[in-house]
């Protein structure tokens, strides 16, 4: 695997609560790792939240005992929601706060993916974009019943109104999804800054383009500044 990342405060914000993490080698018994995570709360609780899930996230999956990859997607996962969720009870300078998540691992051929929130994995390749991950947020259960669609949904004042986020609650419910991988396809991970400011068309487009790796990242991250910029955008790219 090779993979390269781009994280920027975007426009508009003047502090950045995105985290992300990649490594194209082993950490713990995975082969590799990529993680996203958007922060919520004030501007030091979101910035702290998502910097904090990231760090335990990697601790836990070092130490895990687990074997089976989902297994120590899921322990890592239950792990940082406990420690963000206590923390955000026991400070009030950190009261409601909270992160997206998205995470993946490839393993033999197959791409094995958590998330939490409106974070995203998208699979690319030469002709198509399929988003694998499902937002967790009001605008997306309203798309899914019918209520608002796509175009609307886009602009909707409650595009940012999540469903679910590590530390929000004690418990936490976590998405898991296993893509078979044929090769030669183009990873996305990002968070909400990229994809509110950018259609899934232009990043296909970008995506499959003859740049380099880094460029593409690069690309990504500018357009959605020059579309707008009005959250922190991030970008991991795997291929």
């Amino acid at each position: 695997m090779i993979s390269c990342a781009k994280t920027d405060v975007g426009i508009k914000r003047k502090v950045n609560q995105d985290a992300i993490f990649y490594s194209d080698t082993v950490v713990g018994k995975l082969p590799n790792l990529y993680l996203v995570a958007d922060g919520m709360g004030g501007e030091l609780a979101g910035d702290y939240a998502s910097a904090k899930c990231v760090e335990t996230i990697i601790n836990c999956i070092k130490k895990s005992k687990e074997t089976e990859p989902v297994r120590i997607l899921e322990e890592a996962i239950q792990t940082a929601n406990n420690l963000i969720y206590a923390e955000s009870k026991s400070d009030p300078g950190k009261a409601g706060m909270g992160t997206t998540l998205v995470m993946a691992t490839i393993i033999d051929g197959h791409l094995f993916v958590a998330n939490v929130g409106d974070s995203r994995l998208y699979v690319a390749n030469s002709s198509k974009v399929l988003q694998v991950t499902k937002d967790h947020s009001v605008v997306a259960e309203l798309v899914r019943t019918g209520e608002l669609d796509e175009d609307d949904a886009r602009t909707d004042k409650r595009k940012n109104m999540i469903t679910r986020a590590i530390g929000a609650e004690s418990a936490i419910a976590a998405d898991y999804f296993d893509v078979a991988l044929k090769g030669r396809e183009h990873i996305l991970l990002c968070s909400d800054g990229l994809t509110n400011m950018v259609s899934d068309k232009e990043i296909l487009s970008i995506l499959k383009s003859a740049d380099s790796i880094e460029d593409r990242a690069t690309r990504l991250v500018e357009l959605a500044n020059s579309n707008g910029g009005k959250d922190n955008i991030s970008v991991i790219i795997v291929e």
